[in-house]
């Protein structure tokens, strides 16, 4: 199935969420015998089921006009992040720098392969991080197979 681009879809939908409060986090297209567009929303304070409606009306009928599947159908589902969602773009790790995350490793630095602590910087290639005091690691992101919010089972 033919699709628009995900980047001219996230555009249109942020023109959409911006008046609402709302960040167009990440819009993603599965095809396959149920397709479905899937637009990520985000928002100060958290998103919750009223927010992910609010949103999934306000783009319902200008997605229509958009025709991001030209003609095709398909599924239209908004979402929250969710609290474990892995940092994908620039503008998540920027927006987590002076924040405690975790992340996991491909290869061990001091024996571990799971570290939080507070993400001091991020440059596009390598996050700092500090893990305490005595411990601050640069880490290439291609050392990493997951950086994402720290979850505070407690």
């Amino acid at each position: 199935m033919k699709i628009k681009s995900i980047d001219e879809i996230t555009e249109f939908c942020s023109k959409i969420a911006e008046p609402l409060g709302i960040t167009v986090a990440e819009v993603e297209f599965k095809q396959g015998k149920n397709p479905a567009l899937t637009i990520y929303i985000d928002k100060e304070g958290g998103v919750d089921l009223d927010t992910c409606e609010l949103f999934h009306r306000a783009i319902d009928e200008p997605l229509d006009t958009l025709d991001p599947t030209f003609g095709a159908s398909y599924t239209l589902n908004v979402s929250s992040l969710g609290i474990d969602r892995p940092f994908k773009t620039e503008n998540d790790f920027l927006s987590h720098v002076g924040k405690r995350v975790e992340v996991k490793l491909v290869s061990p630095i001091k024996g571990k392969k799971f570290y939080d602590g507070i993400l001091a910087s991020y440059d596009g290639k390598c996050i700092t991080l500090k893990v305490d005091e005595k411990n601050t690691f640069t880490i290439d992101l291609k050392n990493t197979v997951k950086v994402n919010d720290y979850i505070d089972f407690e």
